[in-house]
Parts: structure tokens; C-alpha cells; sequence
């Protein structure tokens, strides 16, 4: 099923500070399309945080950018991480196992928490670090100079990550800098400086993914992206799921399935507290000897405060 995401622009004003790199996306990807930005740098000095908007994008002290694909399995196809400057790489590490059922032993990667990956030095104090590569993909080495847009790698799980992604560190002279928000945080103000090449799209949250199974499937089947959804007229229910991100509490998501001869489920969830990533379902269980043929749509809305965050919608059919 293809992935969808609600985007909002992100403009940059002003050029950012001399001597700093201009970077491109690091991820091989469509923002928006195959992946999406799962949290941003946290810019809140308390046990609190708060993204570049001072909104619920972060979690306590991340130090980074967090570009991700939907599903392990979308990763486990192959996703290439890129440099995002020219530069010269410090350091690399590989070897490390990709841990793709989220199950991490901490202590056993205690010190080596960025799993696979490597740094790279862009002059006059600035750096990248590129973490949670997969095991056996990094395809450079220490002191090799690369360019912007240099395949350095593919998307993993290795290190301290519960999903896919790529973890992407700026610093300057050793301190974590936001690419978003190099001058920090502005709540009631627009940004007028990133360190973007061309403007990257900031997202408030939506819609990963809508399934559809026999019964409310695991979150960590959904997650995984192995759902079975071989759906059957004898199914003993028809259940759609939506995998979602970026939720905040007090959001609505209207859910609503919708099949021949009038049949309709109509749910609408209110989030208690914000979530990183989650799913609602809403389904029916058979009735008859059969469910009738024809084409079966399941509907989401992902509402802000009276906003419209994302709405997707699929479909699938039973024929006999």
C-alpha cells in the first residue's frame, strides 16, 4: 500500500551562518511519499521537550533528526542513506547486528548506543554523524573524502532504536546544532535560517499506513509491516487498522469502514496524551454465511484542533 503523509511548507528566509554546510536529504527518499520525519531536536534544557515549533516532535534530549520509513519491512528492501555535505569521513563503525524486532539489549550495546555508522567533517568545526546503519552496508571508510549525495550506506535497526530509521547529528565544534533551527527554537515566530539546501517540509503528524486483516492485528505486526491481510468471503471479521504518527493529545481521528449492501462502522478516537507513533482500528465481525462482493473502503481523518492534519483512505475487494 502506498504511504502518505500531510506536509507543510517549510520556508528558509535567510542564508545560514558563514562556513556552515548547506545540506541535502540524507535519506534516498521522498518526503511525504516512501518516508517521512519521525522527530526533530529537542530544544527544551528541562526533562521536558519541544521540537524547533516547541511542539511535541522530540522526546527528553535528542540530539538529532530522525528520518524514517514506515515499516521494517519498507527498510529491509534496501533504503540508501546519502552524505548530506561534502567532506571528509572521521570514523565508521560496522559489524553490528541490525536488531529488527525492536528487542534491544541495552547493556550489550552500552557505549556504542548509534549503532552502525560514521562521521564526517565538513571544516570550520562542522560535522554529521549518520546512525543505525544496517549491518554490512557501510560503503566508505576513515579518511575517504565524499561528496553530497555520496552513498554512504542503507537504512537499519542497529544500536539503541525501537523502528527504522536514519538518526542524523549536526554539530558545530562539538555542539548539537538543529538544521532546522540553527539559531534555536522560535514558538511565536517564523524561522528565518535552516541549514537545508532547498527547504524541507516540516510535518505535524499523519497517516503512515491503513491495512485491513480479520482481526485487530499486534501493533508490533503493524510496525513490522507483516500484517496477514489475505482477506476471504468466509473471514470471521473485516478489520481496518491505521498506522499513524505525530500524535498529540487532545486529536481526534475519525475512522470509518464502508462496505456493500449499507454496511458502515463509524468511530471517532480522542488522544489522551501525545504518541510517537500509534494505530486505532474499527471493524465488523460476519453476521451471515458470507460477506457480500464488492468493494470494501476503510476512511481516516487526523484532526488538530479543528484542523485537518492528513485523511487517507484504501480499499480492497471480495469477489467469489
Amino acid at each position: 500500500m502506498r504511504h502518505a503523509f500531510l506536509l507543510i511548507p517549510f520556508i528558509a528566509l535567510a542564508a545560514p551562518a558563514v562556513g556552515a554546510p548547506l545540506l541535502q536529504m540524507p535519506v534516498d527518499c521522498e518526503l511525504g511519499e516512501s518516508c517521512y520525519i519521525q522527530q526533530y531536536m529537542d530544544h527544551d534544557a528541562t526533562e521536558n521537550f519541544k521540537d524547533f515549533e516547541c511542539g511535541p516532535r522530540s522526546y527528553n534530549t535528542h540530539k538529532g533528526t530522525d528520518f524514517a520509513v514506515a515499516t521494517t519491512r519498507d527498510a529491509q528492501k534496501g533504503v540508501d542513506i546519502l552524505a548530506a555535505a561534502d567532506g571528509t569521513v572521521l570514523g565508521v563503525r560496522d559489524g553490528m547486528r541490525d536488531v529488527w524486532n525492536s528487542k534491544v539489549d541495552r547493556d550489550a550495546i552500552k557505549g556504542r548506543e548509534c549503532g552502525n555508522g560514521l562521521v564526517i567533517d565538513h571544516g570550520d568545526g562542522w560535522q554529521t554523524q549518520y546512525c543505525h546503519l544496517r549491518e554490512g552496508s557501510v560503503s566508505v571508510s576513515k579518511g575517504q573524502t565524499v561528496e553530497a549525495g555520496a552513498k554512504l550506506g542503507q537504512m537499519g535497526m542497529t544500536g539503541r532504536t525501537e523502528f527504522a530509521h536514519l538518526h542524523l547529528s549536526v554539530r558545530k565544534d562539538g555542539k548539537p546544532i538543529d538544521p532546522f533551527a540553527p539559531e534555536g527554537a522560535k514558538c511565536d515566530a517564523p524561522i528565518e535560517q535552516t541549514l537545508w539546501r532547498e527547504p524541507l517540509l516540516f510535518q505535524k503528524g499523519g497517516i503512515l499506513d491503513i491495512g485491513f486483516a480479520e482481526g485487530v492485528p499486534d501493533f508490533s505486526d503493524i510496525k513490522m509491516g507483516t500484517v496477514d491481510q489475505d482477506l476471504k468471503d468466509n473471514s470471521p471479521a473485516l478489520v481496518s487498522y491505521f498506522f499513524m504518527f505525530g500524535g498529540k493529545a487532545g486529536d481526534e481521528i475519525d475512522v470509518r469502514f464502508i462496505g456493500p449492501n449499507g454496511l458502515e462502522g463509524i468511530q471517532v478516537y480522542e488522544l489522551e496524551k501525545n504518541l510517537a507513533r500509534f494505530f486505532r482500528a474499527i471493524g465488523k465481525k460476519r453476521r451471515t454465511s458470507s460477506w457480500p462482493s464488492g468493494v470494501y473502503e476503510a476512511r481516516a481523518r487526523f484532526m488538530r484542533d479543528g484542523e485537518e492534519i492528513d485523511a487517507q483512505s484504501a480499499t480492497f475487494e471480495i469477489s467469489r
